[in-house]
């Protein structure tokens, strides 16, 4: 499928996990992508790793640095001649059980998951074009959905959500769509082994946990590639919860 050909995409958190699975799978259906991370070893990895009738070109750039993200979106409209689709994928996760909540933990995960976000959209709809443009943001099934130990994961996650959808409603006016996706448990570094410590009590996991098991990067980057295609043309405004049944 060449569902891309011809689109051009900016995609942040492109160094790892669903943002790699994502320029990847974007690559191989005609897409070029301009891929945004902190890490440059990571990107220099996804670059590596891209196949297909499409292109890559990377940038290291902090989502939570204001002028990081002006400059990005600057250079990724000018090396792709414009920008059709824009695909949040970039934050960050920390485990915060209430008594050990600190200030620094708010403030990073608000910067980086739902400031980030919100910088990039605000970069990136002058150059999205009317009719066709798309964001994608990824919030989580924690955005509306008790998660132990991670209240400020989740808070940052559910302004991710409200940002969009309240986004989508604000752009509508000029056909962009902006489609806030929802993992569940992913298979990912981002929560790895040490994210919940096992002193911790987790019997509640034990309730949420999808009979699927956690998701491959790529099955995210399946539904992020149809969000962002003409195939979810009337799709906009709407959560996609991807979470495998964890909360049915």
């Amino acid at each position: 499928m060449n569902r891309f050909e011809g689109v051009k995409v900016l995609l942040t958190g492109a160094g790892s996990g669903i943002g790699r699975a994502t320029a990847l799978r974007l690559v191989s259906e005609g897409a070029a992508v301009f891929a945004v991370d902190l890490s440059g070893e990571g990107l220099a990895q996804t670059a590596a790793a891209a196949l297909g009738p499409g292109r890559i070109a990377t940038r290291v750039a902090d989502v939570a640095d204001e002028d990081a993200v002006v400059a990005a979106v600057r250079a990724a409209a000018g090396e792709l001649g414009g920008i059709d689709v824009l695909v949040n994928v970039a934050g960050i996760h920390r485990t915060t059980p209430i008594d050990r909540l600190t200030v620094d933990d708010l403030q990073r995960l608000f910067t980086v998951n739902a400031v980030g976000t919100a910088l990039f959209c605000r970069e990136a709809l002058p150059h999205l074009p009317d009719r066709t443009g798309v964001i994608v943001t990824i919030a989580s099934s924690a955005a509306s959905h008790g998660n132990p130990y991670m209240t400020a994961y989740a808070a940052s996650k559910g302004a991710v959500l409200g940002f969009s959808l309240s986004l989508a409603a604000e752009v509508a006016h000029r056909g962009i769509r902006v489609v806030p996706i929802s993992p569940g448990a992913v298979a990912t570094p981002l929560v790895g082994p040490g994210l919940l410590p096992p002193e911790l009590d987790l019997s509640y996991y034990g309730r949420i946990r999808s009979l699927f098991g956690a998701a491959d990067p790529e099955q995210i980057a399946g539904v992020i590639a149809f969000a962002a295609s003409r195939d979810a043309g009337y799709l906009t405004g709407a959560e996609l919860r991807v979470d495998g049944g964890s909360h049915i």
